[in-house]
């Protein structure tokens, strides 16, 4: 083989190497931002069963336009998303935030905090990483 063949071999295994390294990259970028939007579905699911709860009388087991004494089901407190937890929970307001499976840099997990405040107000959903 000449010269100018081994150059050409060697071009070709460096715009190869680039483009799996690009490819690598991106997926796992999409594979992030995939766990982020199942993170934030979960929380606005898990809003939803807070006013459902802030809506329903206390005698059919509802809070009676309360938060105080809800509690996130146990079967959705860890799913194959994440784990979800009560960090502030007042009469007219809970704060929920999902911690996700998937580690974004490190050892730092992506979180999700979403704030239900009593309805008819909207959700503010804030993503961290």
């Amino acid at each position: 083989m000449g010269q100018q063949q081994l150059w050409y071999i060697l071009l070709g295994l460096i715009v190869v190497a680039i483009a799996v390294s690009l490819g690598i990259v991106l997926y796992r970028e999409h594979a992030i931002d995939q766990k982020r939007n199942n993170v934030i579905n979960d929380c606005v699911h898990l809003a939803a069963i807070a006013q459902q709860y802030y809506l329903k009388p206390r005698e059919y087991g509802g809070g009676g336009k309360s938060f105080n004494h809800w509690e996130i089901p146990n079967v959705l407190v860890t799913n194959a998303n994440g784990h979800y937890e009560i960090t502030s929970i007042e009469s007219q307001e809970v704060i929920i935030l999902g911690t996700g499976n998937e580690v974004v840099t490190g050892d730092d997990s992506l979180k999700v905090e979403i704030t239900i405040p009593s309805p008819p107000r909207n959700y503010q959903v804030t993503p961290y990483n």
